[in-house]
C-alpha cells in the first residue's frame, strides 16, 4: 500500500467469531456481571472483545499497537488511539453461535489540533449473524503528533439522573486488556506510559469506558433498549483515580451519557433508545 493515507479508503477486513460462551463469562466476571450462557443475547458493546484477529509479536509496533500499515494506514512516528465512534443496534448478537464482521476504511481525514496535525481513520464494522445485519459501527481512529496529554477539562458536568462510581485497578485494566486482546502499553505498563508517552499513570480504555457509561444507562432504565450510539473521548482518565458514569434523558427517546471526575468531563456520548414493548 502507499504511505498517503487517503489511498488507504475502501481497503477492506473480514473474520469470523465463534461468539464463545467461556469468553462472554470472562467479561462478565471482569464486570461484575452475571456469566451469560449459549442462546443469551450478548449485552451491549461486549462485542469488542470478540472478532480480534490475532498477530505475532513481531507483527506489532514498540507502542504495543498491532503495526501500521497492516489494516490501518502507517502512522509516520505519530502515536495513535481510538477517538470516539457510533454504533447501530439492529438486533442482539447472540452467544454461542458464529458470526462475521466486514470492515472497511471508510474516510481519511486531516485536521488542525492544539498539538498540530491530526489525522482522522473511519473504519466502518457490519456485523452479521445467521444472514441478520445485527450492529453498524464506526470508529473514529486518530493518528496525532507524540504531546502531553490533557489532564483536565474545564468545563461544568451535567446534573445526573443516575450515576455510578467506578474505581479503576490494575486488575481490571489488565483484564480488559487481556479480553479485548488490546496491547497498546498504555494500559498495562506504567514505565511506558508515563515515560514515554507523558500519562500519570496507566490508561483506563476508551471503549471500557464507552462500555461501562451504556451499562449504567441500561441499569438505570430496564425498560429501554439502546437503538443508537455515538460516544467521544474528551480527555483520559488514569489509574486509581475514581470517575462517575452518568447520564439523564434530554428528550423524546434521547439520553445524555459521560464520564467525569473532579477534574471535569472525560469522555461524553448520547444514546437514542426505545421502549421495550414497542
Amino acid at each position: 500500500m502507499s504511505d498517503a493515507p487517503e489511498d488507504w479508503i475502501g481497503k477492506r477486513e473480514a473474520c469470523t467469531d465463534a461468539m464463545d460462551s467461556a469468553l462472554a463469562a470472562r467479561i462478565a466476571a471482569m464486570l461484575d456481571r452475571p456469566a451469560p450462557v449459549v442462546g443469551d443475547e450478548l449485552a451491549p458493546l461486549w462485542h469488542w472483545a470478540f472478532f480480534q484477529i490475532p498477530v505475532s509479536p513481531s507483527d506489532t509496533g514498540h507502542d504495543g499497537h498491532i503495526a501500521p500499515g497492516r489494516f490501518l494506514p502507517t502512522s509516520g512516528g505519530n502515536t495513535r488511539m481510538w477517538a470516539g465512534g457510533r454504533v447501530e443496534f439492529h438486533k442482539p448478537l447472540t452467544i454461542g453461535h458464529p458470526a462475521e464482521r466486514s470492515s472497511i476504511i471508510h474516510s481519511v481525514n486531516e485536521k488542525d489540533g492544539r498539538s498540530g496535525k491530526l489525522l482522522f481513520v473511519t473504519v466502518r464494522h457490519d456485523y452479521h449473524q445467521k444472514g441478520e445485519l445485527c450492529l453498524s459501527e464506526e470508529q473514529d481512529i486518530v493518528y496525532k503528533a507524540p504531546a502531553s496529554p490533557k489532564l483536565s477539562l474545564d468545563r461544568p458536568v451535567p446534573d445526573a439522573q443516575w450515576s455510578n462510581r467506578v474505581t479503576p485497578s490494575p486488575l481490571l485494566l489488565f483484564r480488559y486488556s487481556a479480553v479485548t486482546f488490546n496491547g497498546h502499553r498504555i494500559h498495562y505498563d506504567r514505565p511506558y506510559a508515563t515515560e514515554e508517552e507523558g500519562y500519570p499513570d496507566l490508561v483506563v480504555h476508551g471503549p471500557l469506558i464507552a462500555t461501562l457509561m451504556v451499562q449504567a444507562f441500561v441499569d438505570a432504565n430496564p425498560g429501554l433498549t439502546p437503538v443508537r450510539l455515538s460516544y467521544r473521548g474528551l480527555r483520559p482518565l488514569t489509574l486509581n483515580k475514581s470517575f462517575n458514569v452518568e447520564g439523564r434523558i434530554v428528550g423524546d427517546g434521547k439520553a445524555a451519557l459521560w464520564a467525569a471526575n473532579e477534574d471535569g468531563p472525560a469522555h461524553e456520548g448520547e444514546i437514542e433508545f426505545k421502549e421495550n414493548n414497542r
